[in-house]
């Protein structure tokens, strides 16, 4: 058998989930691993960048790296983006999106340096074979990602096309607040296994149930969607059906799972319920409608604890301020007084709210959901302890 060639690739993801992710890619087989701001860089032949796009749970993107060249206008980076041999990776039938990313970049205007790497693509494409590819904002066939530090701009094709958190069976307009590789990478951080409970009791779409339940069958979370490399010049059709085949040898469909969520709107139980269907896991999850504080260890257990995982409401989320003043103490007060032995993890971008449940935390890991900063906070619930004194009106 030949050995592909190792290309340098970078995988993104939420920023706070940079670990998870290294150690992921380490399992999927990339070489050369690294946590980086926002992601981690790596290397990888195609198989592995196809398994990658197949398998992640927490990646957003995974990028590959075309070339680097110092700058320092932007007729620099159309120089670099110019020498690239665009044609050898993609046709010039298809159509292109630009995206630009930078940190201390000197130049002026980030728009402009897209325009001049769209230009520079299409000038390329025009030397090689007379022909240039369309442009498409909304909807490309093929989306090319520039970096800009204070003195080097690096260009890369995103292998993936729709972000990697788009798993393929959410209907049009049923997007969730938490995406898809965040809520993956929370049940990751809870330490959560398979075989121990989880309760969700504010499940709103489903997506820390659903996330849970693929990791627990070991579904791989791109199997119902396609990728941008398939587009490309490269595209090896039966490696990925090959890999696709091993990710379905790999399920456990049958495993028995304790998974509970509740949502106090009966709206969104139904919608959790759809997106289980959607998702192929119909049976996976015990659902009802409740208020959070009505809700008690299912009585099946018999005693034994687990984990719950849950993203109330915050920010604009939840409307008025004062509701959500007088949720959260109820929640400390449910916490302690029926699931002692169970270790609870709140996600919140709410630091005061946060407070106000009036539990001490014993880990607080910072995550950001999108451009806000969160915290995944920690309870450990052991009956008669951990319990904070009232907060002042002052505090």
């Amino acid at each position: 058998m030949t050995r592909q060639p190792r290309d340098s690739c970078f995988a993104s993801c939420p920023r706070g989930l940079e670990p998870l992710l290294e150690e992921e890619l380490r399992q999927l087989g990339a070489h050369e691993v690294r946590a980086v701001a926002g992601g981690a860089s790596f290397s990888a032949d195609r198989a592995v960048r196809y398994r990658a796009n197949l398998e992640s749970r927490l990646a957003t993107r995974v990028l590959m790296r075309l070339g680097q060249a110092a700058y320092r206008n932007e007729q620099d980076v159309y120089e670099a983006a110019l020498a690239l041999p665009w044609h050898q990776w993609f046709s010039p039938s298809l159509s292109i999106r630009v995206d630009v990313n930078a940190i201390r970049s000197p130049l002026k205007s980030l728009e402009f340096a897209t325009l001049r790497i769209k230009d520079a693509v299409c000038d390329r494409f025009r030397l090689e074979s007379g022909r240039r590819p369309n442009v498409d904002t909304r909807l490309p066939d093929v989306r090319i990602h520039a970096f800009l530090d204070a003195s080097h701009v690096t260009l890369y094709l995103d292998t993936s096309g729709e972000p990697l958190y788009k798993r393929g069976y959410r209907q049009p307009g049923a997007e969730a607040p938490l995406k898809e590789n965040l809520a993956a990478g929370l049940i990751a951080l809870a330490g959560w296994q398979p075989d121990e409970p989880l309760l969700d009791p504010m499940c709103g779409s489903g997506t820390l149930l659903i996330e849970a339940a693929t990791r627990a069958l070991r579904v791989a979370p791109g199997l119902g969607r396609t990728f941008g490399f398939e587009r490309l010049n490269d595209f090896d059709a039966g490696l990925l059906e090959r890999l696709r085949d091993s990710a379905r040898a790999a399920e456990q469909r049958d495993r028995p799972l304790a998974l509970f969520g509740s949502d106090l709107h009966p709206s969104e139980v139904e919608r959790t319920r759809l997106q289980l269907r959607a998702a192929g896991l119909e049976g996976a999850v015990k659902l009802k409608q409740a208020h959070v504080t009505d809700l008690r260890p299912p009585a099946e257990l018999r005693g034994q604890p687990g984990a719950i995982v849950m993203n109330p409401p915050y920010g604009v989320r939840m409307g008025e301020r004062e509701k959500l003043a007088a949720l959260y103490p109820q929640v400390g007060d449910w916490l302690k007084q029926h699931f002692a032995g169970w270790r609870c993890y709140i996600f919140s971008g709410d630091p005061a709210l946060a407070k106000a449940i009036r539990l001490h935390p014993s880990r607080r890991t910072p995550i950001y959901n999108g451009p806000i900063e969160c915290r995944l906070y920690e309870y450990r619930m052991v009956a008669g302890t951990m319990r904070r004194k009232p907060a002042t009106p002052e505090a």
